[in-house]
This record gives structure tokens, C-alpha cells and sequence, in this order.
């Protein structure tokens, strides 16, 4: 008989742990390959965790809303081969566990003592087991700041922690570590009281700061009646973490907006007229949206401040263009699928592109690479019917576009002729920005950019 250890999977560059959700296997139960054992979730998406092997499930390392570090091992399962207990073993010594919180913590020579003849004696033992003490609890306290998982570190460092605030959070987490639930937790608090927080610790009940509500149930799928008729809706673990983030980018960015009205009537003219053979051709539907994206690409391209983030004093102007495309899921919640290396991509390439994602993130298929390093973001709130909005930076950005529902419009016309009323096909494009790199005047240029290139379409553009 042998054993497997099934461990959390990297999921991406920047994804350091998970929250196990649900556990859809028992200790006993028969597990087959390619069975899912356990559903798991990152402040990014949900995943699912399936076996490489045959076997029975022996034991679970971890339970329900446990945090998780990426290479743990989640569970053991026993199969049929021929792996002995030395092969398990030295399994185990290749992929160590992150070290304990706890280490061994020696006491300095003057404090070893012979066993105590006298009170006094006795008097000076417990005072040097209660030095002792707190030489642990001190080792500890720094141990519990030392192993902050990058995604907690960068929080600690947007939000100014010091260390005296860190060491008074305790951490949720496998062996009391930080997590971001946790730091979250703490800066809700602290922002609304920071005076409450100096004399006392703070602590996380892992069972009520996160939610068993998976992605793939709605966002109301939690509903209490109280006696006066009302519903308490219990948010989905997706929309908190949503929550979290705008709160977030709220706190770190200087949103400022600009707006700007874009004739599209010979974009709309040009694309009724190709979109059928786009569709006999491509097996595609073919909507605005891509279009709309080449337009920004162009923007960002004569603007490339606008395709950058920012570190403390530092700004970091990216060389790929990744677009983020903001997409609703079937539960109601949103989320950004991104479109790596878009200005490589033709007309052709970027509604495939589109239409895959978007499809993939509504039946919540989506992997979790797929939604991360995006440089801009936009989103077409127009699909909503909405005239336009004030869309939140998706940080560490410092820009989006929002796109409104487009219009029959009457508008006067200048021609050689004299002018004239007619009705056009309009659009309100908003473009929140992040003010402390981005000045009102490159804002309001790089909206001009996107609305020019939309109004002079080429209407002999190739498909």
C-alpha cells in the first residue's frame, strides 16, 4: 500500500495561499482519477482540486475555511502501489512544511538555575520562568510578523502598518499566521476607531470572517427573516472580497474623472455591414466590445503613463499591454478576465478572445492566471443600459474606461453646406484616473484619443 499527498497547486505568480471551502470527499471515501476532493478559493477565484490517483481517503490536513499555503499538503490518500513508508517520508522531507511559529527559545546562561533550597531561591526560579515566558511571547510576536505571505505584505505596506499594530493582530490562519482576512479585518476597524485598538488585541473568529458561500451558489443564497419582514442577506464570499478591494483602491487611489461624448455612427454603420460575414466566417458573434478595446489599445499606446501602477514613490510603467475586461458572472458578482498582450492581437484574435473569456467567466470556468497582471482595465456598462459612470480603479492600476449604452441622438452636423440636424449614434465614455500621476489635463487627452479614434473608423477596415 501507498500514500499520496495532495497538496494546494501553485495557482499563479502572486497567489500564495487559499481558503479551503468545501470539502466534497469524507475520510473513507473511494476517490477516483481526476475526482475533485476539495473546493478551495483565492482572493482572486474559485477552484477546484482534483486527485492524480486511485484510492481511499485517509486523512484531511486541514478543515473548512482553514487558510492554506500553496505546496501544503491538504490531504493524504491511500492507494494501491507498492510506495513504502521511507518513499512517504521522504516525500514529506522534500516539500517541509513552512516552519513553526513555535521555535526552541534558549535561556542565557545566568538563568540556569540548581534546584531551590529556599524560599528566596523559589522567589528568584519564578521570576526567571516568567522572564522565560516572555521571551516566548515575544519570539512569537516577531515569528507571527516574519512569515506574512507576500499578498498580506503588500497590504501591510499600501496601508502604513508598523510593526506594534501587526504584532497586535492575531493571525486566523495555519499556526496563527496573518492573513488578509485578517489584516482586512483590522484596517475596517481601525479606520473607524484607531483609539480602541491600542490597548487591546485583535482577534479573528476564522469561522465568522469568511464565508462557506461558494461562487457557484448566489450572492443571496444566505437569507434570514427577522420579525419585522426584512431580509439579512448574508454576502457571498466573492462579493466581500469584492468589497474589500474597492474599499482598498478607494483609500490608496486619488480618483478623479473625465467624460467625453463619442460620435459612433460610422463605427455602427461599418460594423452592420461586415458583422454577418464575420459570423459565416469566424463562427463568431461579433459585438462592439472588441472594437472598443482597439480603440483604447491606440489610446494607451500614445499615452503610456496611463498603462502603468504604482509602488510608494515609485511608478512602474508596464510594457505589456494585459486589458481586463470586466464580466458578470451568473451569480450577479463581477470579475476581471484579462487579455494578455492585447495590442498583439488583430480584430480577429481580439473577439475570440473576448467572446472565450466572457463565456468562461459567467459558467465560472475561468483559471486563475487568467485573471491577473492586467495593466488597464474597462468596462462596458452600456450592456446595462447605463449612460455612463464612475467605474473604481482596479489597483494597482491607475486607470479605467467606462463605456455607456450607445444612442439615437439628434445632433447638428457641419458640412460645407451649412449645418443640419440629424440623428446620430452616440456614446458617453467616462475615464476614472488615479490623480497623483495622472494630471486632469492627460486625462482628459487620453478620452479624446479613445472618442477620435472610435469617430474616424476606417470604413474599409479589414475583417
Amino acid at each position: 500500500m501507498g500514500k499520496h499527498f495532495l497538496k494546494l497547486p501553485k495557482m499563479g505568480e502572486s497567489v500564495v495561499e487559499a481558503t479551503l471551502t468545501k470539502w466534497l470527499k469524507e475520510v473513507g471515501d473511494p476517490i477516483g482519477v481526476e475526482d475533485i476532493v476539495v473546493e478551495i478559493a483565492t482572493d482572486k477565484v474559485d477552484s477546484d482540486v482534483p486527485s492524480e490517483v486511485s484510492g481511499v481517503l485517509i486523512e484531511k490536513k486541514f478543515a473548512e475555511n482553514d487558510v492554506v499555503q500553496v505546496g501544503e499538503v491538504m490531504a493524504i490518500i491511500q492507494t494501491e502501489g507498492d510506495d513504502s513508508d521511507d518513499q512517504t517520508n521522504n516525500e514529506i522531507s522534500e516539500n517541509p512544511e513552512p516552519p513553526k511559529e513555535v521555535e526552541e527559545v534558549s535561556i542565557p546562561e545566568a538563568q540556569i538555575f540548581s534546584p531551590p533550597d529556599s524560599l528566596p531561591e523559589f522567589e528568584s526560579l519564578s521570576n526567571t520562568v516568567e522572564e522565560a515566558k516572555a521571551m516566548v511571547s515575544n519570539e512569537i510576536l516577531n515569528q507571527n510578523s516574519e512569515f506574512l505571505s507576500p499578498l498580506v505584505k503588500s497590504i501591510v505596506k499600501a496601508e502604513g502598518l508598523n510593526e506594534e499594530e501587526i504584532k497586535r493582530i492575531k493571525g486566523s490562519g495555519k499556526d496563527n499566521r496573518i492573513t488578509k482576512k485578517d489584516i482586512m479585518a483590522y484596517l475596517s476597524q481601525r479606520g473607524s476607531s484607531p483609539s480602541s485598538f491600542k490597548e487591546k488585541d485583535i482577534i479573528i473568529n476564522p469561522s465568522s470572517s469568511s464565508s462557506t458561500v461558494s461562487t457557484k451558489s448566489t450572492a443571496a443564497s444566505n437569507v434570514i427573516p427577522n420579525s419585522d419582514g426584512d431580509q439579512i442577506i448574508e454576502m457571498s464570499r466573492m462579493a466581500k472580497l469584492t468589497a474589500e478591494h474597492m474599499i482598498r483602491s478607494k483609500q490608496t487611489s486619488a480618483h478623479v474623472q473625465s467624460f467625453i461624448e463619442a460620435d459612433l455612427t460610422r463605427l455602427w454603420d461599418w460594423r452592420e455591414k461586415v458583422k454577418k460575414e464575420f459570423v459565416q466566417r469566424e463562427g463568431e458573434k461579433f459585438t462592439f466590445t472588441p472594437l472598443l478595446i482597439t480603440a483604447l489599445i491606440k489610446a494607451l499606446k500614445d499615452f503610456p503613463l496611463l498603462n502603468s501602477s504604482v509602488d510608494g514613490d515609485k511608478i512602474i510603467q508596464k510594457k505589456a499591454i494585459n486589458i481586463g475586461m470586466a464580466a458578470a458572472m451568473a451569480d450577479g458578482n463581477l470579475i476581471v478576465p484579462v487579455i494578455k498582450n492585447a495590442d498583439y492581437l488583430n480584430l480577429v484574435g481580439l473577439a475570440k478572445a473576448v467572446n472565450d473569456l466572457a463565456h468562461r467567466a459567467r459558467s465560472q470556468q475561468l483559471k486563475p492566471e487568467e485573471i491577473q497582471d492586467g495593466t488597464f482595465t474597462f468596462t462596458n456598462i452600456g450592456n446595462f443600459g447605463s449612460l455612463t459612470g464612475t467605474p473604481i480603479i482596479n489597483q494597482p492600476q491607475v486607470g479605467i474606461i467606462a463605456f455607456g449604452v450607445i444612442r439615437k441622438m439628434p445632433a447638428v452636423i457641419e458640412t460645407s453646406q451649412g449645418d443640419s440636424i440629424a440623428i446620430r449614434k452616440k456614446m458617453i465614455i467616462s475615464h476614472s484616473y488615479d490623480h497623483r500621476i495622472i494630471n486632469g489635463a492627460m486625462g482628459g487627452q487620453f478620452i479624446k484619443s479613445i472618442a477620435d479614434y472610435l469617430e474616424n473608423w476606417d470604413e474599409n477596415h479589414p475583417i
